[in-house]
């Protein structure tokens, strides 16, 4: 491990606060990563790899590597909110406009890729691209190998709606018209990381959530090992649900339909917290009796974003609840 990230891990413990393990992938697990950053500086990002869409898409198809997008986003959000965190942010981020090859190509996922070509090792290669950006925490992919994923999704036919089709692909799952009733993961039983199974047992706080249900929270449920250290890990677990249901992955989705579809996937699996927005909720009771199924206890807060932005989470307000939670339920001295 790179030693400016060992570093900042030791220096995190010294001061008592939480080692955090966040999974998702996409906009959502961005959102989680820029609030925990403001809580400690142990932090390890879990992230799905089974994006086959845009820039991440085409250099799969070409080069045969894991998609790096929704790994460029979570180093992106680890970015500091200083000049050099806000500007390797928006670099990263920043995709081509021309009327060639280039043109859509993310600039992170172009220097992820390079660095993969050059370390051959997807870890090592994450964890420069890291100390570079001067990242607040780590990045990890949850498998080594490309996933696909295929979904069993009811309704496509408008002529008979009660019949069963298969959708292959995150990027078509994610927008389906039909209702998504279950997912999986190709090939099956994938390996994981081992990197990324150590940081969700040796965690102390695990988060999983928000994101996109279907492709982006509920693939770490599929990989065999991350999920057995999910289930026997000692980590306090916090699920953090989303601020409206997807259109298309979730659409028509209520908080507790969320809750009952990971209970599904993972029936073995307990968390400690579900955390949810308050103001979205319509039906509070509905929800906690769906939490304590999976074990859990319903804590409602206000973290989404005040400027009405419809279904995006506030920082700072997110970082709050998080840390509220943190500090009733975990150590006694402050995080911070």
């Amino acid at each position: 491990m790179a030693s400016h990230i060992v570093a900042g891990r030791q220096q995190a413990r010294r001061r008592g606060a939480p080692r955090i393990t966040a999974l998702g992938g996409g906009q959502g697990l961005a959102a989680s990563l820029r609030a925990l950053r403001r809580l400690t500086g142990d932090l390890t990002a879990v992230v799905t790899v089974a994006d086959d869409g845009g820039s991440s898409g085409r250099l799969r198809a070409e080069l045969g590597v894991l998609p790096p997008g929704d790994l460029r986003k979570a180093l992106a959000a680890l970015c500091g909110d200083d000049e050099w965190g806000r500007t390797w942010s928006e670099v990263i981020q920043h995709r081509f406009q021309s009327d060639g090859e280039l043109h859509g190509h993310a600039v992170g996922n172009l220097l992820i890729v390079a660095l993969w070509e050059k370390l051959g090792d997807p870890v090592e290669a994450l964890e420069y691209v890291g100390r570079l950006l001067g990242a607040h925490g780590r990045v990890l992919p949850m498998s080594a190998v490309p996933l696909d994923i295929e979904a069993t999704v009811r309704g496509l036919d408008p002529e008979d709606p009660e019949r069963l089709s298969t959708v292959r692909g995150q990027a078509e799952v994610a927008v389906t018209p039909g209702e998504v009733e279950s997912v999986r993961l190709l090939p099956q039983d994938p390996p994981a990381v081992p990197e990324a199974v150590a940081a969700v047992r040796e965690a102390d706080w695990v988060v999983l959530g928000p994101g996109s249900w279907f492709t982006s929270v509920l693939p770490h449920l599929m990989v065999p090992d991350l999920r057995d250290a999910l289930v026997q890990t000692r980590s306090r677990k916090v699920l953090a649900l989303n601020l409206v249901a997807q259109p298309g992955e979730t659409e028509g989705f209520s908080p507790q339909r969320h809750l009952e579809v990971l209970g599904a996937h993972a029936p073995d699996l307990t968390v400690d917290f579900v955390l949810a927005n308050a103001g979205t909720v319509a039906d509070p009771e509905a929800l906690r009796s769906a939490a304590k199924r999976l074990g859990a206890e319903l804590v409602l807060d206000n973290v989404a974003a005040p400027d009405g932005s419809c279904g995006r989470h506030d920082p700072e307000l997110l970082a709050a609840a998080y840390d509220r939670i943190f500090r009733m339920h975990g150590r006694i001295a402050p995080w911070r």
